[in-house]
């Protein structure tokens, strides 16, 4: 289902499709950035663009060492590439009329540069209002909000195999839907 998209001008339209994003910038990437094609997620308001960095060659005194280096050399890449993933992020973000964030991986360092927080606003009735309390009650979380996103991560972690499922099941209704007869 496509979204309205509510562009810098106020007008509205339908955002365009970002199912061809992971290949538009496998082409419009430099070559060597990332060590194979960057990990590339959408949704409706963002493209994150995760990619693998080449392997550290030094040898690290314990683990602490390493993830440091591989810290270092992932603040490197940001900074060196700075320029270019703004002017690849702008042509991006009008193609796909999403923003786009970035980041980086190497060993079993992952890092995020700016990512988006979109607000979500929802009705909940008192029982599920009562479990956010208990979790801010807890000290769990600071507010409803932050419970709210620890709720929807642990789902997340909980559920990957099952909300993949639901997308590929997602993905083939959309394809039925598209081969269907032509209402309009």
């Amino acid at each position: 289902m496509r979204r309205e998209w509510k562009g810098r001008g106020g007008s509205q339209g339908e955002a365009p499709s970002a199912e061809d994003a992971a290949a538009w910038l496998g082409g419009r990437l430099p070559d060597g950035w990332f060590t194979g094609a960057p990990e590339v997620t959408a949704d409706r308001e963002e493209i994150v663009i995760v990619g693998e960095l080449p392997a550290l060659t030094g040898e690290y005194a314990d683990d602490a060492a390493r993830a440091a280096a591989e810290d270092g050399r992932i603040s490197r890449f940001r900074e060196e590439t700075r320029e270019e993933r703004i002017e690849i992020a702008r042509q991006a973000e009008h193609r796909y009329q999403r923003k786009v964030a970035w980041g980086a991986r190497l060993g079993g360092t992952k890092v995020l540069f700016t990512t988006l927080s979109a607000p979500v606003m929802t009705r909940l009735r008192q029982p599920e209002r009562l479990i956010l309390d208990t979790l801010v009650d807890a000290g769990v979380a600071r507010s409803r909000s932050e419970a709210l996103v620890w709720a929807v991560r642990l789902v997340g972690e909980h559920a990957d195999a099952w909300l993949a499922d639901l997308r590929e099941a997602m993905t083939k209704v959309d394809d039925l839907r598209t081969k269907g007869p032509d209402l309009g």
